[in-house]
This record gives structure tokens, C-alpha cells and sequence, in this order.
């Protein structure tokens, strides 16, 4: 029966990418970097506000996972988050986006910040350490940016989740908010015990959201990970969290809310 339901969705993934079509903004370029610290090369999508080339501004800039998933139908595979979409409708839209592509096979390994028992992974500060020594000096040199950790975000969800908040509580000297969407914090528990030993600073921001049909963990572990984080003094000027009724583990609550965590994310750019 598994390999019947591995069949069906390999092939409901083949018909959308022969259905699917690109709707990817003019906005969007794409270049392939090589990445020392994961042996292997990335493609990186960017996405340019629609006046970058009209102004001499800088710009702050959002780093999010799963590239695949977030500008273009074509290149997703249940549906995109409609970034550059929501972007192209603003009348200023002042930040660049990054987007790094999954690593496919080796996903669950570079966004995961400690090794699981069952499901593999570990390898979460070499991603981030990818972005911080390797891809982010050459947007900085590239594109006119805002450098500084007050105006970087990372955001992401489900393990882009897990990964953009541990992001923040360990490098706050680069990633200075975090986009947490359907965080995975049940596939390494010790996120809490981190949290726990780290003084936090109050620079950091955080937004969270998850869907209350995301599974019988979801939403105790957001809201246990909340109370820590205030006990540990995060203060309610650093965080909004929001729990969506009826909100399920997809792309489809990931885009209708995107354009909320956005503009949190950018209150102070």
C-alpha cells in the first residue's frame, strides 16, 4: 500500500509539472552559487522591488527557504506562496527577497539544526553558515543592501520554520527577525533547551502562525516555545504569534498570510 501511495503522488507531481505554467514576476533572476560548506552549488532566486533600478535607495532583505515553493507554479509542487505576487501589488515594496532552493533529497538535513534518531538531518548550521559567510556577502556586494542584522530576516516553514527561529536565537549578530510559519519544533526538541541557555537580545523579532489543523502538536509546542521565550524576557514589543482556525500544513495558509508576517517583518526598515 505504501509504494501504491508513492506511486499516485509521483504521479500527481508529474501531471502538474506538465500542466503547470510559469508565473513567476518580471522581478525575478535567478544564479547558481557555489556553497562550500554543503559541498555542493545552490540556485538562488531574487526577487528586485519594482523601483530598484529607478532609485539609488538601499534595501533590507528577507532570506527564505524552499525557493521551489514560493514565486512560481511551475517549479512548486502543491502550490506556491505567491511572493513575488504579493510584492508586485504593493505601491512601495522596499525589501529584496531571497529565495534559496531546497537541497531535494537533502532537504530534511539542511534545515534541521540537530541530527533526529529516525528521520536524519543535522546539518542546519552548515545551511546557515552557507548564507552567512557565502551567499549574504554577495548580495551585500551584488545588490544595495541594508546589511546590518536589524534590517536581515529569515523566514521559512514547517522545517524553514524550525530553521529561520533557530536562526535567530543563534545568530543574532546576522539574522535579526524571523519569519516562523508551522515551525517543526517536534523533529528537534532540543530547540527548547537552546532557548533555554541563550540570552536573547532585544533586537530580535519574531512573527509566528500556525494552523490549528496542523496536527495534535502544533500548537502546544508554538505556544510552549511562546512562554519560554518570555521567560526568558522577550517582551510582547518583539513577537506577535497567530493561530489560524481551521489553518492546515500546506502552501494554501502559508500564502494567505505571508503579506501579515511581511509587514511585520519590515515595521522597522
Amino acid at each position: 500500500m505504501k509504494s501504491k501511495h508513492l506511486h499516485l503522488l509521483f504521479l500527481v507531481f508529474i501531471l502538474h509539472q506538465l500542466s503547470a505554467q510559469s508565473t513567476a514576476s518580471e522581478q525575478i533572476t535567478k544564479f547558481t552559487i557555489a556553497s562550500p560548506q554543503l559541498d555542493s552549488s545552490k540556485t538562488i532566486w531574487v526577487y528586485l522591488p519594482t523601483n530598484y533600478k529607478k532609485t539609488k535607495k538601499s534595501y533590507p532583505v528577507i532570506y527564505m527557504h524552499d525557493a521551489q515553493n514560493l514565486f512560481d507554479a511551475e517549479t512548486s509542487y502543491v502550490g506556491e506562496w505567491e511572493v513575488d505576487e504579493y510584492m508586485d501589488k504593493l505601491t512601495d515594496n522596499k525589501s529584496i527577497i531571497i529565495g534559496i532552493e531546497h537541497g531535494n533529497a537533502k532537504r530534511i538535513d539542511e534545515l534541521t539544526p540537530y541530527k533526529h534518531e529516525k528521520h536524519g538531518g543535522g546539518n542546519g548550521d552548515a545551511y546557515l553558515a552557507f548564507i552567512k559567510n557565502t551567499l549574504k556577502p554577495h548580495i551585500d556586494v551584488a545588490y544595495r543592501t541594508k546589511p546590518e542584522a536589524e534590517h536581515t530576516s529569515i523566514f521559512g516553514s514547517s522545517l524553514g520554520g524550525l530553521l529561520s527561529f533557530y536562526a535567530v536565537i543563534k545568530y543574532p549578530e546576522t539574522f535579526g527577525n524571523a519569519g516562523v510559519f508551522s515551525p517543526a519544533f517536534w523533529i528537534n526538541p532540543e530547540i527548547f533547551e537552546l532557548v533555554e541557555a541563550t540570552d536573547i537580545p532585544e533586537t530580535s523579532k519574531f512573527y509566528f502562525l500556525a494552523g490549528s489543523d496542523e496536527g495534535d502538536t502544533m500548537i502546544p509546542k508554538l505556544e510552549k516555545m511562546i512562554k519560554l521565550l518570555q521567560s526568558k524576557g522577550v517582551n510582547e514589543l518583539q513577537f506577535e504569534s497567530h493561530t489560524i482556525e481551521g489553518g492546515q500544513h500546506n502552501e494554501k495558509l502559508w500564502a494567505t498570510h505571508f503579506g501579515e508576517a511581511y509587514q511585520y517583518l519590515i515595521s522597522n526598515n
